[in-house]
């Protein structure tokens, strides 16, 4: 029989499933541990199609910090990660950037984007400059 045991990851929380494979279950699967509903559909999904949501960066040019911190605009499945993140790795982007930009589109034609998590400004001499873009992104 399939079991394996899990701390969820939904709530705050952090309880301790036990997830075992369930002929009599609908889904498939007996989820034991969760203090709220969230638990047994994370339980399953865990099982079954484990996902994640991916934070990390990427270089920018013609910026006054050299990376730019990037995150998925949803989740990807977890075996996927790696080579998600060669792909990542080399994108280069050149400054200004607002956040919510895309980035990359339909990474590994999983339909989630690659996005921008802060805007960034073009790397200036001018203090004012710099000033009024952040105050418009």
């Amino acid at each position: 029989m399939e079991e394996k045991d899990m701390i969820c990851i939904v709530c705050p929380l952090g309880c301790k499933l036990k997830v075992t494979k369930s002929d009599i279950s609908q889904t498939g699967y007996a989820v034991e541990g969760n203090k709220c509903f969230r638990g047994v559909d994370y339980g399953i999904k865990e099982m079954t199609n484990p996902t994640r949501a991916l934070t990390t960066t990427v270089v920018i040019s013609d910026a006054s910090v050299k990376r730019l911190p990037v995150r998925t605009s949803g989740t990807i499945p977890k075996p996927l990660i790696k080579q998600a993140m060669v792909l990542i790795n080399k994108v280069e982007v050149k400054a200004p950037i607002k956040v919510g930009e895309v980035i990359i589109k339909n990474i590994l034609d999983t339909g989630v984007d690659i996005i921008a998590s802060r805007s960034m400004c073009q790397n200036s001499e001018h203090e004012d400059l710099l000033k009024a873009c952040f105050l418009q992104g």
